[in-house]
């Protein structure tokens, strides 16, 4: 479920991060990271310094439209104390794409197609005659998210040199409700390695 409800920890007030995470059908995995990932910032999990505003979660696919999160990540999610989420599943739109600054995939698969729904919304931006860079740099404050895997970022706050060398995280859909629990516990782990990331990155420009 989107939100507009920035944490910050710096009275400095830094520009607030939006982050979109995405699974195939947006009921299982990547409803989980963004639950997962909103109680983290609204715990002592969230490093100092950063701010949030909207966090979100969608699918590659139309498959679950408005339908809510699998019964089997909600039930996931309560075992660990995460009471209040609330979703209505979705399929990434082209305006996720200027709307987000990261767009977290779960896995392979999941990226591709955002690589590839990536270049037609920067091509169905450009002018005549403009490249894809050029289209892409152009305009004081234009921002293109970053389409990454979640699985990217290491426990210690690293990134992978390119997108997509990180581990994935598996669709448990067709598995019982332990596969669910394993997916919980990767993907706390892999948003604290994002939040480093964050972190770090915050520290970077603080220093510039």
């Amino acid at each position: 479920m989107a939100a507009t409800n920035p944490t910050t920890a710096n009275p400095a007030e830094p520009k607030p991060i939006s982050v979109l995470f995405v699974c195939l059908g947006n009921i299982c995995r990547s409803p989980m990271a963004e639950a997962i990932f909103r109680h983290q910032i609204t715990t002592t999990a969230a490093p100092p310094g950063l701010a949030f505003s909207t966090i979100d979660s969608a699918g590659t696919g139309a498959y679950h439209t408005n339908s809510p999160p699998d019964p089997r990540t909600m039930s996931t999610l309560r075992n660990h104390g995460i009471t209040t989420y609330i979703h209505a599943a979705r399929k990434i739109k082209k305006q996720d794409f200027f709307a987000f600054d990261y767009i977290l995939a779960m896995d392979s698969e999941n990226l591709e197609n955002l690589a590839y729904e990536r270049r037609r919304a920067v091509r169905g931006d450009k002018k005549n005659g403009q490249d894809d860079a050029e289209a892409e740099a152009e305009g004081a404050g234009a921002k293109i998210a970053e389409v990454r895997l979640i699985g990217d970022f290491s426990s210690d706050g690293s990134v992978t040199a390119k997108p997509g060398g990180g581990e994935v995280v598996e669709d448990p859909y067709y598995g019982g409700k332990e596969g669910f629990e394993v997916i919980y516990a990767q993907l706390v782990r892999l948003c604290q390695g994002f939040l480093k990331f964050l972190a770090r990155e915050a520290e970077k420009g603080a220093g510039a």
